[in-house]
């Protein structure tokens, strides 16, 4: 502490480069560790960041809130809230020019995710902050560095990384929350079901760009209908009733604003845990769901779209389709491909992001245009073929279409944000009236190509040097190009995207991307390392982690690799 206060003091009104001195040194605290891993050179810059390192004898957080892996996650995360909240209180903020002052941490949503921004282990726990240290213009201010560093991080350490220091309630709860829906998730696949949303539910958000829920004054509850309520064990809150949705395909049907996207849009974060006082708490889907839209414009490189789209005009392949700016229907059917490639077991689908003319034909533009003038076969042609001969199911909410009662096993409707097993009765429609519309799926589902991404296609430089920044979550700049990831819908956390560019360069430097292995293989491969090893395999600096990055999906990571535009594949 005085090393770093005399050094504070020697450079006070000197020009912001001499805090550039600060770099790769650790100053010993009483209770901690301070390491300066990068700082900025310049008060407009990114902002440094910092790394506090507390020996467990001081920080004694007890063994059982770390020594799984959900447990180890969540404990992470929750010390992570609680460092943003702390900040808050204590940290004085922006002082000076550009980001001078700046406290913060890598603060998480709705989600609980594994996160780099804390590491408790059974040695240390080690917190990473990103600072701005303090200027007026580009001149140092020792005293107001000195306040920061020596006055505010160090009571900031007492108050949200001592186990003494913290509530144990909230903490426990956080802890035990998480680790029920990870039990939960895994008795799926023994009760046969693809997704379970718990009885008083709370679905519905405060808005689409604000993922807390409403207020239970102002939600409907969720319910299941008697029909499908099923009962799942929790190590923690015991026995828990909802509705859980089976393996095979399922309909979600009913008027327009009654719930049925709602409903939907859970599903898909819920592969997710999620915070206590969510109201998804209770909300589990198989892990290996992907939500599939249309996505016009997008570019397809390589994918059998066969099973679904063939005899293109002109004699366009579609057995290894490609195009710079696919179609709705064409990129949907693209999307279904390489999501299956990607290891995907359960689609989620709306019919209000879908291309009307993939989802169905029906039996009078049958008779109107011939089938072998159509090059699209429609997904309610292929839905069963899914389930039967690769084991995917589908979730799909549709309103305009009643010829999906035909293939459906589980029909569900949304009445005013209340569930009803309308199955029986859809059957009954379905045999009462027949659509005398001819199939067209063929008697297989179709190939799916396992391509092999080739190293020299993906270039992360910008002139000499390496150029990979994430931009929100919606896109991520890889080099020259610019990766759009706007409709890759779940995708829940910038973070995430920062890992997502950092671990497609690190499959690349690491030769992981060589040209010879499929995607599929490359992905396993990621998953093992990140496994073994943490998220510190994605930062590109060595000794340098990063404290920003929350784990993605396999299946997000191959939607980004598909979606870089100069990705070349051998099949």
């Amino acid at each position: 502490m005085e090393k770093l206060k005399k050094f504070l003091n020697q450079i006070d009104n000197k020009g912001y480069k001499a805090y550039k001195d600060l770099q790769g040194q650790t100053f010993i605290f009483p209770d901690f560790d301070l390491d300066f891993y990068y700082v900025q050179g310049d008060p407009f810059a990114g902002p440094s960041q910092v790394a506090i390192k507390i020996d467990q004898k001081i920080a004694r957080f007890p063994e059982a809130t770390f020594n799984t892996g959900v447990r180890n996650i969540a404990l992470n995360d929750y010390l992570t809230r609680i460092l943003d909240q702390k900040i808050k209180i204590i940290c004085r903020g922006r002082r000076g020019t550009g980001k001078s002052g700046l406290v913060a941490v890598d603060a998480p949503g709705q989600e609980i995710l594994e996160r780099s921004s804390v590491r408790v282990t059974s040695g240390q726990v080690e917190a990473r902050l990103f600072i701005g240290l303090p200027a007026r213009g580009r001149k140092i201010l020792g005293r107001q560095a000195e306040e920061m560093l020596l006055e505010e991080i160090p009571r900031l350490v007492k108050s949200a990384l001592f186990f003494t220091s913290l509530e144990r309630n909230p903490l426990v709860n956080h802890i035990q929350t998480a680790e029920d829906q990870d039990f939960m998730r895994d008795e799926l696949q023994e009760k046969g079901l693809v997704a379970f949303i718990a009885n008083g539910s709370i679905l519905p958000r405060r808005s689409g760009i604000d993922q807390r829920p409403l207020s239970r004054r102002e939600a409907v509850p969720f319910y299941s209908p008697p029909s499908l309520e099923v009962e799942l064990n929790t190590p923690h809150t015991g026995k828990v009733k909802g509705m859980g949705i089976p393996r095979g395909i399922t309909i979600i049907v009913g008027g327009g604003y009654h719930g049925k996207s709602t409903l939907l849009r859970a599903l898909e974060r819920s592969v997710y845990n999620h915070i206590p006082g969510d109201g998804r708490e209770h909300v589990v889907t198989n892990p290996e769901a992907l939500k599939i839209r249309a996505e016009d414009g997008r570019r397809v490189e390589k994918v059998n779209i066969t099973p679904f789209i063939s005899n293109l005009p002109y004699g366009q392949d579609t057995g290894a389709f490609c195009s710079d700016e696919a179609s709705g229907s064409t990129s949907q059917a693209a999307n279904i491909l390489e999501g299956l490639e990607a290891g995907a077991k359960v689609l989620l689908m709306d019919e209000d992001t879908s291309a009307t003319n993939f989802m169905i034909r029906d039996m009078r533009m049958q008779k109107l245009v011939a089938k072998d003038k159509e090059p699209i076969t429609p997904f309610i042609d292929k839905i069963s073929q899914l389930y039967s001969e690769l084991g995917v199911s589908t979730i799909l909410v549709i309103g305009g279409s009643g010829d999906y009662f035909d293939v459906a096993d589980t029909v569900i409707m949304m009445d005013e944000y209340r569930a009803r097993d309308v199955s029986q009765e859809a059957r009954s429609i379905a045999s009462d009236n027949k659509t005398l519309r001819k199939i067209e799926g063929g008697k297989n589902f179709g190939e799916i190509l396992q391509r092999k991404p080739q190293p020299q296609s993906l270039n992360p430089r910008k002139g000499k040097k390496v150029k990979i920044k994430s931009r929100s979550d919606e896109a991520i700049q890889f080099g020259r190009e610019n990766i759009n990831l706007q409709n890759v819908e779940q995708i829940v956390d910038p973070s995430q995207t920062r890992a997502i560019g950092d671990l497609i360069f690190f499959a690349l430097k690491e030769n992981i991307i060589d040209g010879k292995k499929p995607l599929a293989e490359i992905l396993k491969i990621i998953e093992k390392e990140l496994e073994e090893k943490g998220l510190e395999i994605a930062s590109p600096f060595p000794n340098q982690p990063q404290g920003n990055y929350a784990r993605p999906r396999p299946l997000e990571i191959a939607a980004a690799l598909n979606r870089l535009r100069t990705l070349q594949v051998r099949v």
